[in-house]
């Protein structure tokens, strides 16, 4: 099939002109998506979506539901290529059921997040919302912060962005407690993270950091039980997935001034609605730092998830397999990859 006849629809925010060439470079047709001042792809309806595919052989998306009515819906798409590293919204099954590849941009923004987690690790213990906020009202008084140098901090879960936290942490002396389905004695050697289970890592440590997938197995995997083994002043951050923290439990916990505070760049309402009003009083909490997921949203990160996710679509249309990291499910006859 002549590249020149394929069409790549991106419906994802800030899509740079470098990425753009490089499918322009390949052959591609490349629509970008006019989106509402604030809207995301993930609010766009299975009618909305299939209008703007209608006829795309390539997809890069963003947040959006991609579900098998929609894939039936779009018999010419052949890749769907996330720009980012989740798919706990695509569903797998169908993709390779219908014959389609779907890929993540493995890899892109593992700096990018794990700078925000360090960040917000830093500006909740340090209080730095709070200060502000007294400044502003015209008190210079000092508040007294917490030092992240020599804590102990838990890292749940140990992917790409697990370990450039784990990396980030040697500079601070951190002790780091690590929890996973998977230690690796060799990699604590050469860290001197110390594998332990998840009730040791929320017993024993100042901060939390969630960098785990969202999986029914991990869903709510902080809750109010969890909640109440934390140590007093203990401190959550979560940059990777609304629905690992109960944030109804996690609202209670700060409401009764158990823990110093938390971080968060994901929230439960994200994909359900009916959350937002405890998403609201979260982020008014003056011990809370928020941001609307917003981790891997730098220049840079950008730039690197975009041409990870244009390079797995083209890889796609000249009939290459894209980077194994990258691929999370693929129908095509022989290939069979799966997440």
């Amino acid at each position: 099939m002549d590249l020149g006849a394929r069409r790549v629809v991106v419906t994802q925010r800030f899509f740079d002109e470098a990425a753009a060439a490089f499918l322009r470079d390949a052959g591609c047709v490349v629509t970008i998506a006019e989106l509402p001042p604030g809207q995301a792809d993930g609010g766009l309806s299975h009618e909305q979506l299939a209008g703007l595919l209608d006829g795309a052989q390539g997809w890069i998306v963003g947040h959006a539901r991609v579900t098998r009515e929609l894939l039936t819906a779009l018999p010419e798409l052949s890749i769907v290529s996330r720009r980012g590293v989740g798919y706990e919204r695509v569903d797998l099954e169908a993709a390779r059921d219908l014959g389609r590849v779907v890929t993540i941009a493995a890899g892109g923004n593992d700096a990018s997040v794990a700078d925000q987690a360090i960040g917000m690790m830093i500006g909740v213990g340090r209080r730095f919302r709070e200060t502000q906020a007294q400044m502003i009202g015209g008190s210079w008084s000092i508040l007294m912060g917490s030092d992240l140098y020599r804590k102990t901090v838990g890292v749940i879960g140990l992917g790409r962005i697990g370990r450039s936290v784990v990396k980030r942490l040697s500079g601070f002396e951190a002790r780091v407690l690590v929890a996973t389905s998977r230690p690796d004695p060799a990699y604590a050697a050469q860290t001197g993270a110390v594998f332990v289970d998840v009730a040791t890592l929320l017993r024993e440590s100042d901060y939390v950091t969630l960098h785990a997938p969202l999986t029914p197995a991990t869903r709510h995997l902080i809750n109010a039980e969890s909640l109440r083994t934390l140590r007093p002043g203990a401190i959550v951050i979560n940059t990777a997935r609304g629905g690992l923290v109960s944030d109804r439990d996690l609202l209670a916990a700060l409401q009764a001034g158990r823990l110093g505070g938390a971080g968060l760049d994901v929230f439960e309402s994200e994909s359900d609605p009916s959350m937002r009003a405890v998403t609201d009083a979260l982020i008014a909490l003056p011990n809370v730092m928020a941001a609307p997921h917003a981790g891997a949203s730098t220049r840079e990160g950008l730039e690197r998830t975009n041409m990870i996710a244009a390079r797995c679509v083209v890889d796609v249309f000249e009939g290459r397999a894209p980077p194994a990291e990258c691929v999370v499910a693929d129908g095509r006859p022989g290939r069979g990859a799966a997440a």
